[in-house]
C-alpha cells in the first residue's frame, strides 16, 4: 500500500513538474500545439522522428495567419517568429535583448569543447568573435587556397572513375570525405585523404560528432527537462572530448607550440595566443554610470581546443550538406547543370584550365546554384536567441521574460514564395 501510495505521489509531482509552464502562452493568448507533459511541443524531435529545422518548418507552415507561435521545448517556452520585420528587430536592432544564442542551458556546465564561437554567448561570443574575424579575411582564403585544389582534384579522381563504372554515387557520403579532406588540411595542416582511406580517423570522428545515437537523444532529454540535475553530464561524451584534445595538443606538440607557417587554422590560434589578452567592451557588466566594463580572454590550451573543434564540425557539415543537397538538385535540373558546366568550362579557359581563388570568384552562376541549393536546404534550419531582459514584442502588448528563447525557422521562410 505504502509502495502504490509513494509510486502515486511521484507521478503526481512529476506530472505538475512537466507541465508547471504550459499555460505560459495561452496567458499571453499566443496560439500554440497543445503540450504533451514533460516533452512539450517537442516529443517529435525528442524521439528523433523530426529534427529542429523540421519541427521549425512545420510551426511556420501550421500558422499562416500568425506572426509569431508559441512552442515548448519540455518546460521551455519558445516563441517561432514567423513575420521578416519582426526577425530582423530581434536580430538587428534589438540585438541588446538577444545577444544570447541561446545554444546551451543556462544553469549547466559548459563542456570545454563547447567554450568556441558558435556555442559562446555573451562577453565570450564578443571576445572570440573580435578576434576570430581575422581567420576568414580574404587574404587569408587565398593563402589556405592551394590545399583545397589538392583535395578538389582528389575528388575529382575519385568522381571520374565512378563516373565510368556507371555506378550510383552516394553523394553525401562523396562529399563529406572531400569536405573532411579539405578541412583536416587548412585547420589542422593533415593529410587525411578519407577520400581514399574508408578507416581515416577523421572521418571516424566526424561520425562521432554527428552520431545521433540512443544514448546522445535521452542525454538530450534528461539535460532539457532537468537541467539541473543533469546540468554536469556530457552531451558531446568524454570519448569525444579526448579525442579532440589530444588531437589538437599532438599537433601544437609538433609545432614546437609556435606557429609554423602552414597558413592553416592551428597556425591562427596559436598566433592568437602569442598576442597575449584580448580586451572589449562587455555584454553583460556595466559600471555604476551606465557604461560597459572592460573584459579580457587569454587564449588557453583548451579555448584553443575548441575553436578547432567547431572549425572542423561546422565546416565539414555544412560544407557537406550545402554541396550534396544542390548537386541532388542539379540531377533534376539538368538545364540548369549544363549552364553551370558552361560557366565553369569558360572561366577555367582564361585561367590556364587552373583551378585558383581568382577563378572560383569568376564564377557568378555557379555561386547563384549554391545559395539556391542553401536556401531550399540551409545547412542551419533553425537560427536561436534567448532574451536577457523583459521584452515587449513591438506592435503588441505582450512581454516575455527572460530566458525566453526565440526560434526563426529558416527553412520555412526560405521556402515560402
Amino acid at each position: 500500500m505504502i509502495i502504490a501510495v509513494l509510486l502515486l505521489a511521484f507521478a503526481v509531482a512529476l506530472y505538475l513538474y512537466g507541465t508547471r509552464t504550459h499555460g505560459y502562452w495561452a496567458e499571453r493568448g499566443i496560439k500554440h500545439d497543445k503540450p504533451i507533459p514533460l516533452f512539450g511541443t517537442d516529443a517529435a524531435r525528442f524521439f528523433q522522428r523530426r529534427s529542429i529545422a523540421q519541427r521549425g518548418a512545420d510551426m511556420y507552415w501550421k500558422y499562416p495567419n500568425e506572426r509569431f507561435v508559441g512552442y515548448f521545448r519540455g518546460n521551455m517556452p519558445e516563441l517561432v517568429i514567423r513575420d521578416p520585420d519582426l526577425i530582423q528587430r530581434i536580430i538587428v536592432t534589438d540585438f541588446t535583448y538577444f545577444y544570447s544564442r541561446g545554444l546551451q542551458q543556462p544553469h549547466n556546465v559548459v563542456e570545454p569543447l563547447l567554450r568556441n564561437l558558435f556555442f559562446a554567448d555573451g562577453d565570450l561570443w564578443r571576445l572570440l568573435r573580435q578576434r576570430m574575424t581575422g581567420a576568414f579575411s580574404s587574404s587569408k582564403l587565398r593563402a589556405m587556397f592551394p590545399l583545397v585544389v589538392q583535395r578538389a582534384e582528389r575528388l575529382q579522381t575519385r568522381a571520374l572513375a565512378a563516373a565510368a563504372s556507371g555506378q550510383a554515387v552516394d553523394a553525401r557520403d562523396l562529399m563529406a570525405r572531400y569536405t573532411t579532406d579539405f578541412i583536416g588540411a587548412v585547420g589542422f595542416g593533415l593529410d587525411a585523404d578519407t577520400l581514399n582511406n574508408d578507416d581515416s580517423a577523421f572521418r571516424n570522428l566526424g561520425f562521432k560528432i554527428f552520431n545521433t545515437s540512443l544514448k546522445r537523444a535521452i542525454v538530450a532529454f534528461f539535460k532539457t527537462v532537468f537541467p539541473d540535475i543533469f546540468k554536469r553530464v556530457k552531451l558531446l561524451g568524454q570519448d569525444l572530448e579526448d579525442d579532440v584534445l589530444s588531437l589538437v595538443y599532438q599537433i601544437q606538440k609538433q609545432r614546437n607550440y609556435k606557429p609554423s607557417g602552414r597558413n592553416d587554422f592551428i597556425d591562427f590560434l596559436m598566433e592568437w595566443q602569442h598576442k597575449g589578452k584580448l580586451t572589449v567592451e562587455s555584454l553583460e557588466k556595466l559600471n555604476p554610470d551606465g557604461s560597459s566594463k572592460q573584459v579580457e580572454l587569454e587564449m588557453d590550451d583548451i579555448l584553443v581546443a575548441a575553436q578547432a573543434f567547431i572549425f572542423f564540425a561546422a565546416g565539414f557539415e555544412t560544407s557537406s550538406s550545402a554541396t550534396s543537397f544542390t548537386l541532388h538538385q542539379l540531377a533534376f535540373h539538368p538545364e540548369v547543370q549544363r549552364k553551370a558546366q558552361a560557366e565553369i568550362d569558360s572561366v577555367l579557359a582564361r585561367h590556364e584550365h587552373r583551378l585558383s581563388y581568382d577563378a572560383i570568384k569568376e564564377m557568378t552562376y555557379l555561386n547563384w546554384v549554391l545559395l539556391e541549393g542553401m536556401r531550399i536546404f540551409p545547412s542551419s534550419g533553425m537560427l536561436m536567441r534567448r532574451c536577457q531582459r523583459k521584452y515587449t514584442l513591438p506592435g503588441t502588448d505582450i512581454t516575455i521574460d527572460p530566458m525566453v528563447r526565440i526560434l526563426v525557422p529558416l527553412m520555412g521562410l526560405h521556402n515560402d514564395p
